[in-house]
């Protein structure tokens, strides 16, 4: 989350999210993010860690298990920032569920 994804960050030829946009790796959301919490469940153990501005803030913390794997990530966008709601967002995979709160 706080270093660069390389395989996508500059690439000129990186894949385009559905809004049209480069992909350019998970960094660069927490970068912007004034706060990011990100939480990985695995059958092997569950962690969660929170990043501001994109640095680590906290180490990696256990998390109970409740059954279920996956990640989730939490973000507020840094102030200043706005997202076009809706753009894209049908584009989805159908296992990938989004959610704008304002």
């Amino acid at each position: 989350m706080a270093t660069k994804d390389l395989r996508f960050f500059d690439a000129p030829d990186a894949p385009l999210l559905p809004d049209g946009h480069p992909r350019r790796g998970m960094s660069v959301v927490a970068a912007l993010s004034d706060r990011l919490i990100h939480t990985n469940r695995r059958a092997d153990g569950s962690w969660t860690q929170r990043y501001e501005h994109g640095v680590p803030v906290t180490d990696l913390d256990p998390v109970p298990d409740d059954g279920t794997t996956g990640t989730r990530v939490h973000f507020r966008p840094a102030a200043g920032l706005t997202a076009a709601t809706g753009t894209g967002l049908t584009d989805w995979p159908p296992h990938l569920t989004v959610e704008v709160r304002r």
